[in-house]
């Protein structure tokens, strides 16, 4: 319904008050033709009995423009830096993001609205329509933090001024929408992962299941046979060093047949895409620390201020006030048995046989091997640290560690 103002003119609305204090109208009708309750009748009738004739109905408004002229030249000026984003074929942005545009202005001390940020872009055609997307049910699956894990990954040029792409990892719960693991890596290899996991765990806990893709770090997926190919392994019949890793934590393994089945990573990626990538265009930033800086400060303000559209919280309350009821399923850590170091939980694994001079062969390194019998197996655990140029080798045998040693970093190293 319009306002009252907007339906009828003053002198009409004279007519009617005149018409009530001579009787030949009731309050009823007169609310039924204006279309008001009558704690709005009696307050306009008030106000005409105290005016008189200097009654007016026209809405005038009192209260003054609430933003400056200095205020409204840097709303002018973030919309342009957009503008420059838009318009430079370098930069992959093709919209306007007015809810980042309004986190800068609030760094600098402004507070603006986001409608009155898109009011000014219309003004002086800094607008683009948002296209109309399907809809689709968004919907917690889970009742605990820790019963599910998304992990997924993304390589992206981060910074147009970076010279190179990286690799971004994050493990999401699914409970409270939390980001728990979120980092740049300058490659993506089954190390990497594996570090994404050690950092969870020690900090949280073993949760309940993981859900990945069905990426050869995670997953071993064999095709179909052919007329020329016959496999010999099917799918899974290899455990990847990523699920060795998960298997000896005893944390289940479950995997997305699907993108579509991984949305809710898949939207904090594009969120944490455009933020990034707009914040590092803006300060041209080139080097990985820096583009990292970015990521943890939107981290930050994703898990502890913004309002999470599905479960309407803010993720790490969401999390807090979970794990203070007791409705968590993520079990402490220890390492299992028979191993006495997380070094050889969060490791690379592999097995070689001893010759007959109890020696092995390790990336064309002869290790001696004691105390075990030649022509037996022994399992290697590998910590590779290319900052010191070294991988740790824990050796193992019959569930006891029999050798330990450090190596310099291969020049020829296996990506697992």
């Amino acid at each position: 319904m319009t306002q009252i103002h907007k339906r009828f003119t003053t002198e009409q609305i004279q007519l009617l008050f005149k018409q009530y204090q001579t009787g030949d109208m009731t309050r009823l009708e007169i609310q039924e033709i204006l279309d008001i309750g009558k704690t709005r009748f009696f307050r306009l009738f008030g106000d005409y009995k105290k005016l008189a004739e200097e009654f007016q109905i026209n809405y005038q408004r009192k209260s003054k423009p609430r933003i400056s002229p200095d205020i409204e030249k840097r709303i002018i000026l973030e919309l342009q830096r957009e503008k420059e984003l838009i318009d430079d074929p370098r930069i992959p942005i093709t919209s306007y993001n007015y809810t980042a545009m309004r986190d800068r202005l609030q760094k600098q001390n402004i507070q603006v609205s986001v409608p009155t940020i898109i009011d000014r872009a219309r003004q002086i055609n800094c607008y683009i329509p948002q296209r109309k997307h399907k809809t689709h049910t968004r919907e917690v699956l889970t009742t605990a933090i820790g019963a599910l894990i998304q992990h997924d990954s993304s390589i992206h040029l981060w910074s147009p001024y970076a010279s190179e792409k990286w690799t971004l990892i994050t493990s999401i719960d699914d409970y409270s929408r939390m980001l728990l693991f979120a980092d740049l890596f300058p490659v993506e290899t089954t190390w990497e992962h594996i570090q994404a996991a050690q950092s969870l765990m020690l900090t949280y806990g073993l949760p309940l299941q993981y859900y990945v893709d069905n990426l050869r770090v995670f997953r071993f997926v064999q095709g179909r046979d052919s007329v020329w190919r016959k496999n010999v392994l099917e799918t899974d019949d290899v455990i990847t060093q990523w699920r060795q890793v998960l298997a000896a934590l005893k944390v289940d393994v479950s995997y997305a047949l699907s993108p579509q089945a991984k949305g809710k990573v898949e939207r904090p990626y594009r969120w944490l895409q455009d933020r990034v990538v707009r914040t590092c265009a803006m300060e041209r930033l080139s080097s990985l620390e820096d583009v990292r800086g970015v990521l943890h400060d939107e981290v930050e303000r994703y898990n502890n201020h913004q309002v999470h559209s599905t479960t309407g919280e803010i993720p790490r309350i969401r999390f807090d006030q979970a794990k203070w009821k007791g409705n968590s399923l993520f079990r402490p850590f220890s390492v299992p048995k028979p191993y006495s170091s997380t070094e050889d939980v969060f490791c690379l694994r592999t097995s070689r046989m001893v010759d007959g001079y109890r020696r092995i062969s390790l990336f064309s390194e002869s290790i001696e091997v004691p105390n075990v019998p030649l022509r037996e197996y022994v399992e290697i655990h590998m910590i590779p640290d290319p900052s010191k140029n070294v991988v740790k080798i824990r050796i193992w045998h019959h569930q006891k560690l029999v050798k330990r040693l450090n190596i310099p970093f291969p020049k020829k190293w296996v990506h697992f």
